[in-house]
């Protein structure tokens, strides 16, 4: 679970380069402080409704907390990343505390990102799953 900090215009712009970047990274969510917008990707709707609104609290707090852009994204391997940006003209945009809370959203939240790697590696990428290589710590 990699986190990543760049700069961007907006979160529709965002979404769609990441989508588009043609390296097989697939955005799960994402939200923005500019445009106090929450994005779903509507492909993963089979995910339960209760880790959809964990993921959408999880965006919204982050942006209102750190500002930016928030992205959750699978890489082609199904591995799930935690991606900020910011506009370059925002100088309230908090880079270290940026850091400092994907590392705390990745450490409160490692079941459910790995339970989000298992969906998509199964009901996406079609993988066979070893189970017992998979353990909660």
């Amino acid at each position: 679970m990699a986190e990543n900090h760049k700069e961007t215009k907006d979160t529709r712009d965002t979404v769609r380069s990441a989508q588009s970047a043609g390296d097989g990274t697939v955005v799960l969510c994402a939200a923005s402080a500019y445009e106090k917008k929450y994005f779903f990707n509507k492909s993963f709707d089979g995910i339960p409704k209760d880790i959809q609104d964990q993921l959408h609290i999880i965006c919204v707090l982050f942006t209102e907390d750190i500002g930016g852009i928030i992205l959750f994204e699978f890489d082609k391997d199904g591995k799930l990343s935690i991606r900020t940006e910011a506009k370059a003209s925002d100088y309230n945009y908090d880079e270290i505390g940026a850091a400092l809370e994907v590392k705390e959203i990745q450490k409160q939240r490692r079941d459910m990102m790995n339970g989000l790697e298992l969906y998509y590696k199964a009901v996406v990428l079609h993988q066979p799953l070893d189970l017992e290589a998979w353990q909660l710590e």
